[in-house]
This record gives C-alpha cells, sequence and structure tokens, in this order.
C-alpha cells in the first residue's frame, strides 16, 4: 500500500513518509493509490474480537510497511490503557434502532483520542526510518479537541516537541484550560486572535515554506502534524466504524451483512471522511449523513456541489466545528474524480483565490450518492440535548446534539429507518455552559465552569470525567497570544530557536 499526492499523483511513497510528512511538499494531502477491499469474512471475524485487535486488522491493510509486531506493539500501547471503557469505543442504543458511539472515553474526552492516543506511535516508529535522528516538531491548528489529544498524546514522547495554537474566542473554557495547563518538557501552547481557519492557514503556511523547514533543519528538526490532514490521524478513525459495525451485530441490532447509516458532526471533515473510506472499502453503510452547526458550507456544498467559505462566521456551543474550510474535503474530491491531482490543484487553486468552487456534475452526483447532509442553529442543539436527556436519560454534548437534530430531521424528510449509529464525538462535560444551559432553560453564565460541572452532575446523575474534575486547581502555563501573522514567530520561541 503505497500513498500519493492529492496535487501531485505522481508521487508514489510509503506510509510511513507519508504519516512523517504530514503533509505533502506540494500542499496536497496523502491519500491511499487504493484502497482496500473487505469481504463478508473479514466483517464477520471482528465480531468476536477486541477494539485493539480490531484495530490491528484494519490498519494492517493500510499500513502494510509497519512490521507485525510494531502494529501490535503500536496498538497495545495506544488502547490497552487509558480509556475509562472496557469496549474502549461503545455503542450505546438510544431508541429503537438508533444508536450512539461514544468516542470519547480517552484521557482528554473527546473523539481525537482515538487517534491521538496512537499517532505517536506510528509517527515515532516511522520517523525513525525515514528521518533518522531529526527531532520532530508537531505542528497542530485546533478547534478544540485536536490541540489537548495532540498535547497529552505526545506529551514527552522522546524525539518529538509539539506546538498547538488554538483561536482564543473560539474554544469552550474547558477546552482552554485543557490547552493551557498542559503539562510536559516537549509542549508549547500559543492562542491566536482570529478563528480556526485562520489558525489553520498559518499551519499550512509555515509547513510549506521553504525557508522556515531549512531553519528548523539547520537546528536538527524536521515538521509533521497531527492534525487531521495527517494520514497517520485519518487511518484510525476508520477503525472505529467497523467496531461499531461489529458491535451493532453484537447487540442484535443488525445481522451480518445489512446496512447502516451513518450520522457524524463534522468541521474539518475528517471524521465523516474516515467512514467514506470504511464504506469504500465494503462496510455495508446505506448512507453518509453529514450534520454541521451554523456553519453551513459543508451542508450547501453536499447539497448543491458549491463550495464558498465567503459566509459569515459563527461562533456557536459547538466550537469544534466553528470551521469553513474543511481540508479533508480535498481527499474525497481527489479520489471522486478518479485521482486527477490538475483539477484538485484547479479547484483549490480557485478556492484560495477567490474562495469558492463548483464541482462537476459526475462528481456532484457521486457526492449525492454517498452522502446526505444537514444543519442546525444552537437553539436546536440546546432543544435536543434537553428533549433527549428528558426523554432517553441520555446526556449529550453539543456537537453530538447536532448529529441527533440532523439525523432526526433526515429520517423525517426521507423516512429512511435503516439502523443507524451516530457519532458522539465529546463528553457533555467539556461544554458545560451550554449543556446545563439546554438542560435549565436559562443563562448559566454567572456560574463558574466547575459550578456548572457540580450542577450538571446534580441534575443528571452522571458523573462527570475525573480528568476535568481535576483541573479545577490547575494554573496556566501557557498565556501567550498572538496574531496569525505572528504565528511564524511564535514557533521560534516555543522552539527556542533564534
Amino acid at each position: 500500500m503505497n500513498y500519493t499526492s492529492t496535487r501531485d499523483n505522481t508521487l508514489n511513497v510509503s506510509s510511513g513518509f507519508a504519516i512523517t510528512g504530514g503533509i505533502s511538499a506540494d500542499g496536497g494531502l496523502f491519500v491511499p493509490t487504493a484502497i482496500p477491499k473487505i469481504d463478508a469474512a473479514f466483517l464477520a471475524s471482528l465480531v468476536p474480537m477486541t477494539y485493539i485487535e480490531r484495530a490491528r486488522a484494519v490498519l494492517s491493510l493500510y499500513l502494510t510497511d509497519f512490521p507485525k509486531e510494531e502494529l501490535e506493539a503500536d496498538t497495545q500501547g495506544a488502547y490497552g490503557s487509558g480509556f475509562a471503557h472496557p469496549k474502549t469505543a461503545p455503542v450505546v442504543n438510544l431508541r429503537d434502532n438508533v444508536n450512539i458511539l461514544e468516542l470519547w472515553h480517552g484521557p482528554t474526552c473527546a473523539f481525537k483520542d482515538m487517534a491521538l492516543q496512537l499517532l505517536p506511535y506510528l509517527l515515532t516508529g516511522s520517523a525513525k526510518r525515514i528521518s533518522g535522528e531529526k527531532e520532530i516538531v508537531i505542528l497542530v491548528a485546533t478547534s478544540g479537541d485536536t490541540g489537548k489529544a495532540a498535547l497529552e498524546g505526545f506529551k514527552d514522547v522522546p524525539g518529538t516537541r509539539i506546538l498547538v495554537f488554538f483561536p482564543n474566542d473560539g474554544v469552550s473554557p474547558m477546552q482552554k484550560l485543557q490547552m493551557t495547563t498542559q503539562q510536559g518538557a516537549n509542549v508549547g501552547v500559543s492562542a491566536i486572535y482570529g478563528n480556526f481557519d485562520d489558525a489553520q492557514t498559518g499551519v499550512k503556511k509555515i509547513f510549506t515554506d521553504p525557508a522556515v523547514k531549512a531553519k528548523l533543519a539547520a537546528h536538527g528538526m524536521a515538521f509533521s502534524s497531527a492534525n487531521s490532514i495527517n494520514w497517520g490521524r485519518l487511518a484510525p478513525q476508520i477503525v472505529y466504524y467497523f467496531s461499531a459495525y461489529a458491535e451493532m451485530v453484537s447487540m442484535g441490532q443488525i445481522a451480518p451483512g445489512d446496512k447502516i447509516n451513518v450520522t457524524v458532526p463534522t468541521g474539518n471533515f475528517g471524521n465523516i471522511l474516515a467512514a467514506w473510506y470504511a464504506k469504500e472499502m465494503g462496510l455495508p453503510v446505506n448512507k453518509l449523513i453529514c450534520a454541521s452547526n451554523a456553519n453551513d458550507v459543508l451542508t450547501e456544498f453536499l447539497t448543491t456541489g458549491h463550495y464558498d467559505r465567503k459566509r459569515p462566521f459563527h461562533t456557536t456551543v459547538s466550537p469544534s466545528m466553528d470551521i469553513l474550510i474543511s481540508s479533508n474535503l480535498e481527499r474525497l474530491l481527489f479520489h471522486l474524480c478518479g485521482g486527477d491531482s490538475d483539477e484538485i490543484r484547479r479547484l483549490f487553486g480557485q478556492l484560495a483565490e477567490t474562495g469558492e468552487y463548483t464541482v462537476g456534475d459526475d462528481m456532484q452526483a457521486k457526492i449525492k450518492a454517498a452522502f446526505s447532509a444537514g444543519c442546525c442553529d444552537d437553539e436546536a442543539t440546546k432543544r435536543t440535548i434537553a428533549e433527549t436527556f428528558k426523554t432517553h436519560r441520555y446526556l449529550c454534548d453539543t456537537h453530538t446534539a447536532v448529529a441527533v437534530t440532523v439525523y432526526d430531521e433526515y429520517r423525517k424528510t426521507t423516512g429512511d429507518t435503516t439502523p443507524t449509529v451516530i457519532a458522539s464525538t465529546a463528553s457533555p462535560y467539556k461544554f458545560s455552559a451550554a449543556v446545563l444551559s439546554a438542560l435549565e432553560g436559562r443563562d448559566v453564565s454567572g456560574l463558574d465552569g466547575f459550578a456548572q460541572l457540580d450542577r450538571i452532575e446534580a441534575l443528571t446523575g452522571v458523573p462527570a470525567p475525573a480528568q476535568l474534575k481535576a483541573l479545577k486547581n490547575a494554573s496556566p502555563r501557557f498565556t501567550g497570544v498572538c496574531t496569525k501573522e505572528e504565528m511564524e514567530g511564535a514557533v521560534y520561541s516555543l522552539l527556542g530557536i533564534r
């Protein structure tokens, strides 16, 4: 299994090279040259397996240059401890044939742990084979959850440094506290004035700047990424859709071979793209339902084929989805246009120059065949949180509530009752202000984050994660804020480079 670039299909590299590099030198994203196919026997074999065993089975199809013993050790190291639930990513029945895939039982209480507990193992192993003795600098832009998960995953990992940039006013107070209090000798954190798209654009610019790369090389360093632009982030996410299917078979929700729908709240398109890869591999998926908040750029694109980031940016109660430039969409379009990197360069050149592009009729037809899309505002999100708890005694966070809202509308509109799994991406306690406000129907901004947390526990009986409670008396280590133009200088400063 080799990899190429979305912007240069003549490139042909190993998975280790793709993971170590993070992003191609031409600015494109690494994608597999062919998507592996599975059969009914493979799918059936997953049912009795543990999550670790399922991860090995799926990842071995993509990471073919990793020795078997190394992949076994990596998956054991990632998932053998640190997850609060024995199933790692359990499936919970919400009602009739609608199920919740809980992806937030890891150390930072967000779905990003599912990949970012594994990525340090994949990256350090690859780096030894590819980069020799260079120190790997992980550069991350985050809309909230990726930052803490990456910091925790790479904390004190030998041969690595990790730097995280987040929008100063674009994450929840709990997310900010998680990042700014991060311990570890090799970590650095900075807020920026701007939104996630500003942080993401700045990181990509730094990544692909030859002068910056040369300066790092002079200090024995090389960049890589822990964002979902890195294939080592995306590949582990494919696993949990196969695992969810196997769990639904075990629960008697479906018979082997039955189709399911998958609903995913997404901003950067990585989480639902992983589900698309699973579908293309042969996982029996009927429809992929993309759920957006008020930043509805993906809803419009998947519905019309027109991508237009020139729209108001909304700061919402589901901040991890407050994104107008969905980077992973580039991977999907590359596959759907038959690997035509000229077409990808044309489309994303238009996006950079004009802020928009439109795909052709053939590509639009392929998109509509696989995807449905919907969006909702904060009011609907909060209403769903309250109604879901009142009716089903299930407490969901703001992002999961967006997915539940969009799925319910899809089902009502289409009449499609295919058994469904909804990806739940974070603990409700990471967004305690919005969740408590939804439950009580009032403004709770007068309470601090930990008083909000205690109040939710008292109202619902759902215990808050211990690692979030432990932040109550933590003091921030990192208080710096920079403009997007100052990000390069902040990188040098955090690395101690002059």
